[in-house]
């Protein structure tokens, strides 16, 4: 399957970039999460969200092609 991963705030700088693509032969999110800890160690130690196609998800979701998100907590007023 083929995704696009993009980072946002804080992670966008762990990882070094705001987007990028990934060929990806796995089904769910646990394991694109391994994938991305193994190349972004430091990203294991942080907080964030995941939207797959524009809806928050958990760990346990099932994959094929689309976006992925990374969403740092946000603050505001």
């Amino acid at each position: 399957m083929n995704l696009t991963v993009k980072y946002f705030g804080l992670l966008a700088e762990v990882t070094g970039c705001s987007e990028e693509h990934i060929h990806f032969s796995e089904e769910s999110m646990d394991q694109l999460l391994d994938t991305l800890y193994s190349k972004y160690p430091e990203l294991k130690s942080k907080d964030f969200q995941m939207a797959y196609n524009n809806e928050i998800v958990t760990k346990g979701t099932k994959l094929s092609d689309g976006e992925i998100a990374f969403l740092p907590p946000f603050s505001g007023g």
